[in-house]
């Protein structure tokens, strides 16, 4: 076409669209590589690559914040068909983001526990309380923090996880420091009626 003989100062425009494009695959390719390395070294490098290249195709950048890219990513690979036998995958992909949006949340104090004691108790059921800005609930049918605990850098001979064992992850940021832990199905039903809005009465009963 006319592109292929219209020079510009560093060589034909066609060419150079094409060093553009493949610059930028390999710029998203990193920033997914960043957000989700455990998906990264379950499936190995050549996969994912290949998986980064259908999803950036499916969902390009829709805002210059290259921290924020790859929200969609978990429910991406949660419809790949060829990812079926790894059905545990996508939620430990929500795990990694819910690690990433943890780190970059919004700074807020953390609420005083002896403030609950300066209410009266028959005004307690009726509150409403907030959740930091930094914490997130993953909830999962399957072990994600062991999946993504044994398959950490550090980690050489990747354990046999008991895949039948569902588990309910809290990602807080206290300090800096972004921290996964494990919780009890109460305490995640209690968390995830307050996110939802409910009163702290509510949550209590649910989390029962």
């Amino acid at each position: 076409g006319l592109d292929d003989h219209v020079l510009a100062p560093h060589g034909a425009i066609t060419a150079r669209i094409g060093i553009y494009r493949n610059n930028v695959m390999a710029s998203l390719t990193g920033v997914l590589a960043a957000a989700f390395p455990v998906v990264q070294r379950i499936v190995g490098e050549a996969f994912f690559a290949d998986l980064c290249r259908r999803f950036i195709a499916a969902h390009p950048p829709g805002r210059p914040q290259l921290s924020m890219y790859g929200a969609p990513f978990a429910t991406f690979i949660s419809v790949d068909p060829r990812l079926a036998e790894l059905p545990y995958l996508a939620d430990t992909a929500r795990l990694e983001w819910a690690r990433g949006e943890a780190y970059f949340a919004a700074d807020a104090a953390a609420l005083d526990p002896a403030a609950l004691t300066r209410i009266l108790p028959q005004h307690l059921g009726a509150l409403r309380l907030a959740l930091h800005p930094a914490l997130r609930l993953v909830r999962s049918a399957y072990p994600i923090a062991r999946i993504w605990r044994v398959n950490q850098p550090d980690v050489a001979d990747v354990p046999a996880v008991d895949m039948g064992t569902a588990e309910n992850v809290l990602i807080s940021r206290p300090s800096m420091r972004v921290i996964v832990r494990e919780i009890g199905a109460g305490d995640a039903a209690f968390i995830a009626a307050l996110e939802a809005g409910a009163t702290f009465g509510e949550a209590v009963d649910l989390a029962q």
